[in-house]
């Protein structure tokens, strides 16, 4: 757990990364954010919103990627405030969802990483193995959240 100086005392926060897309306001991984804070009212969050080539997604919008994951970044950001958790950040990182992930953990680190993916069958992240890769390249815990909604 990180450990942070707060006036003359030690305090634990849970950090917790949180990998989506598509699937970055889905109901799934609304309520898996839900149950965390329940758990841990005081734990913070990060958003990584990969920069998924709009030509990948399952159903995407005209414009550039780093576009569309911006707007991604921003609707679930507000969606995550609203349940009441504490978002540190909301960024838009590499295509590549474990690049993302280990860029953002070159400057912060987590306590667990919350990822969200579409169905298997759906789901390019499930199909490029990002769960097990994940899984090798850091030394965290990794909740997987699949969803069978998009979101908003």
């Amino acid at each position: 757990m990180n450990r942070r100086r707060h006036d003359t005392f030690l305090m634990v926060m849970p950090r917790y990364l949180v990998v989506a897309h598509q699937t970055a306001d889905s109901d799934e991984l609304i309520a898996a954010v839900r149950e965390l804070v329940d758990r841990e009212p005081d734990a913070e969050f990060w958003l990584v919103v990969p920069a998924t080539p709009v030509e990948h997604l399952f159903i995407w919008t005209e414009g550039e990627a780093r576009k569309v994951a911006e707007e991604r970044a921003h609707v679930a950001r507000s969606a995550i405030d609203a349940i009441g958790a504490h978002v540190v950040d909301a960024v838009v990182g590499d295509a590549d969802p474990v690049l993302a992930v280990k860029d953002v953990m070159l400057t912060q680190a987590f306590d667990a990483i919350v990822i969200a993916t579409l169905p298997p069958g759906i789901s390019r992240w499930i199909r490029m193995d990002v769960i097990h890769r994940l899984q090798r390249e850091v030394d965290v815990p990794i909740l997987h959240v699949p969803t069978e909604s998009k979101g908003a």
